[in-house]
């Protein structure tokens, strides 16, 4: 090994222990500022490793391609999402779980929502891009399928039910997203995606099926019942409505 060599594996170890970035993350970093200054495809892969002052077999050795340095990383979230679906069990209803695997591919995008929008902004205006883009959102949704097919297999239309659903799970993800995303990132993109894909769990789940528990930070809803007599005047009943909601509002003592 030369000592140039030596020289920059050890700076790449010591980027790395330092918390910087590694070279994965450089050549993510390098694509996207290229791809910004000169648009996507003037940029060639040559271009991207020379601003990360690597070699092209660097390059390929975490990308097979151009394309999947833009969706860096899709793989590992399908994967994560994959093995959510296989750790469910009998007692889990199949669309809450569903649900809740579409909100685990969120966390991709929110964790840095400035790459998020850029990414967007590029995809949205590149065809090749796009193009790629729903063969990723289409291996989700056939994971989500497949999950759901193995779950309603004894029932009658269990295959198009489960299609059915996972479609619906996709298609309520995505709209929030690239609603969130349209704003440049602004707001609370998993109340949006929650609200999206309750309509989805509203549409599907067993009413029989237990409540899933809430999530932290989740937002509750007050539920308040009065007993009131029959043929009580409508107004005494707002009344008394009203004084409990007032009541439910006060801070505890």
């Amino acid at each position: 090994m030369s000592s140039s060599s030596a020289a920059s594996r050890r700076g790449e170890k010591a980027r790395t222990a330092a918390g910087r970035t590694p070279m994965r993350e450089a050549l993510v970093a390098a694509a996207f500022r290229l791809f910004l200054e000169r648009g996507y495809e003037q940029t060639t892969v040559d271009d991207i490793v020379a601003l990360a002052g690597v070699g092209r077999r660097s390059f390929f050795r975490y990308f097979p391609s151009k394309e999947d340095v833009v969706f860096p990383d899709h793989e590992r979230y399908l994967a994560d999402m994959t093995a959510f679906l296989a750790a469910s069990g009998d007692e889990d209803d199949p669309v809450r779980r569903a649900c809740d695997a579409a909100r685990l591919v969120l966390r991709m995008y929110t964790e840095d929502p400035g790459f998020s929008v850029q990414r967007y902004r590029i995809t949205k205006r590149v065809p090749g891009l796009r193009a790629y883009e729903l063969s990723v959102v289409w291996r989700y949704e056939r994971a989500l399928a497949g999950y759901l097919r193995t779950r309603f297999a004894r029932r009658r239309d269990g295959t198009l039910r489960a299609d059915v659903i996972a479609a619906a799970v996709v298609a309520a993800h995505n709209n929030a997203l690239r609603s969130w995303l349209r704003s440049d990132g602004r707001g609370d993109a998993g109340a949006a995606v929650d609200r999206a894909l309750n309509h989805v769990q509203t549409a599907f789940c067993d009413p029989a099926a237990p409540r899933a528990e809430r999530r932290p930070g989740a937002a509750q809803e007050d539920v308040v019942v009065v007993v009131a007599r029959r043929g009580a005047p409508l107004w005494r009943v707002v009344r008394e409505v009203e004084t409990a909601l007032a009541e439910g509002r006060r801070p505890p003592n």
